[in-house]
């Protein structure tokens, strides 16, 4: 049974109501009738998603040996899901795959303002085809903004304009599915697990600074949670922020040595870092930050992995 994308999307609840009844009389429920292949896949979001034009991470970078930059070992997450469907982006193709169906639009510093126009640049230059899934991952540089404004708004004020926020960046996901496009969306993670938090904890006494940040975390993401249209035929949840927390309460359990410092040396900031400006005794694999903010390989690993498997298991 094919319904129109339209109808099954948005159309009348009797309608929907019907074709679920449908469903269950044969057999179906929610389960996938026909794999989803994805055509393209565009990236959304900050530079947890971003590769810069010539290959190089946000996170450590691996070296060939050579000594050149390394964008096809120790992918990062949108890397992993574009894999699933044999693509690649134009950024990292060393093999010079003839126009690439995997699409770059995250960049550096993104909020959530930035999303919508960052889908308005995708459609600007041509739109979504059919069989198209997008990741996104946003609202890390939101969550610091809103933290720098604490104290002079209080903490319930700020929790507020968290979840606000978060509903935004859900609004933008339910554009996409109103463009037919399959979605993949990830929570942010925790900003309180990350050195920054632990260091604003160290450096001030007026409360739990780290818990601010957790706490503002939780509120964007219950945020976009309650806006994004939750049916798992058109939006794939990954749970960055849980993700983040079992390691941090567990490293072994997910192969990693640290979980709190800095890969990274501050002299070799992201996206210059490599895996020969490293604090002593930093691995990329087995560290779950590259710097304060960003995920190391240990963590991008992880996501990349929850990623694609949603993917693969979503009934799109």
């Amino acid at each position: 049974m094919n319904f129109p994308g339209f109808l099954a999307r948005r159309g009348r609840p009797a309608l929907l109501a019907a074709a679920a009844a449908l469903l269950v009389a044969c057999g179906g429920g929610t389960s996938q009738v026909e794999t989803f292949t994805a055509a393209h896949v565009v990236a959304f979001g900050d530079e947890l998603s971003a590769l810069t034009t010539d290959g190089r991470r946000y996170g450590v970078n691996s070296l060939t040996e050579a000594g050149a930059i390394d964008c096809v070992s120790q992918p990062i997450w949108v890397q992993a899901v574009a894999a699933v469907y044999g693509h690649v982006f134009a950024a990292c193709n060393p093999n010079n795959v003839v126009d690439p169906k995997a699409i770059m639009r995250a960049a550096v510093n993104a909020r959530v303002a930035d999303l919508q126009l960052q889908i308005d640049t995708h459609l600007a230059a041509g739109g979504f085809g059919q069989g198209a899934l997008a990741t996104v991952l946003v609202g890390m540089h939101d969550v610091l903004d809103l933290y720098g404004q604490f104290p002079t708004l209080s903490r319930t004020e700020l929790l507020a304009q968290a979840r606000v926020q978060g509903g935004l960046a859900g609004r933008q996901v339910n554009r996409l599915v109103d463009l037919d496009v399959r979605v993949l969306i990830a929570t942010v993670p925790d900003q309180g697990l990350t050195p920054y938090a632990i260091a604003q904890k160290a450096a001030n006494t007026d409360l739990d600074r780290a818990a601010l940040l957790s706490d503002l975390t939780t509120e964007f993401n219950a945020g976009l949670r309650t806006t994004i249209l939750n049916d798992g035929r058109f939006v794939g949840l990954v749970l960055a922020d849980e993700m983040v927390q079992a390691m941090k309460v567990s490293p072994s359990s997910f192969g990693l040595a640290n979980v709190t410092g800095e890969a990274c040396l501050e002299t070799a900031p992201v996206p210059d870092c490599t895996t020969l400006t490293l604090n002593t005794g930093a691995d990329t694999a087995s560290w779950l930050w590259a710097d304060d903010l960003r995920l190391a390989y240990g963590g991008q690993s992880r996501l990349g992995t929850l990623a694609a498997t949603r993917a693969r298991d979503n009934p799109f």
